[in-house]
């Protein structure tokens, strides 16, 4: 109900903060040398030259961008990059405060426009479609990667 609104931010910012608090002491475990292990370089240096330059102020813009921006990276490089974890976890629920708070305000204002919108024929034949083109393309990569992983004696016999 609208009423009850205003817990679903709160509810699913502290399960957030629950799963980040893990990957972020995971991060100050396995250090700044143990980080290539989980992110890749390239996106380890991006990472941490945000981190490092702009401290709290890319991790609240990196947190308020919706998937599938890869967030867990920031979390486990501002563990092992030793950000201030009162820092790092005020940044975080206040942002996921904030996105989750945005997001409830948009259920309840337009959240029975989009389920009627959802439920027409309409969205479930494009949906229907979509699917259908997923599963072709889908049988057609898997050939394609069948056929090309082949050893090229058999791929000239056949």
């Amino acid at each position: 109900s609208q009423a009850a609104a205003w817990l679903v931010p709160i509810v699913a910012s502290v399960g957030s903060m629950g799963g980040a608090a893990f990957t972020f002491w995971k991060g100050v475990k396995i250090g700044d040398k143990g980080l290539q292990r989980y992110v890749a370089d390239r996106r380890l240096q991006r990472i941490r030259g945000r981190i490092e330059h702009s401290g709290a102020i890319a991790l609240a813009i990196a947190d308020l961008i919706p998937p599938p921006f890869p967030f867990t990276a920031v979390v486990l490089a501002a563990g092992a990059l030793e950000v201030s974890p009162t820092l790092f976890f005020a940044t975080l629920l206040v942002t996921r405060l904030a996105r989750f708070g945005i997001e409830a305000l948009l259920a309840v204002r337009f959240g029975k426009q989009i389920l009627s919108w959802l439920e027409s024929d309409l969205f479930q034949n494009v949906v229907l479609t979509l699917i259908v083109l997923a599963a072709v393309l889908t049988v057609f990569g898997v050939v394609r990667l069948i056929r090309s992983s082949r050893p090229a004696s058999r791929r000239a016999a056949a």
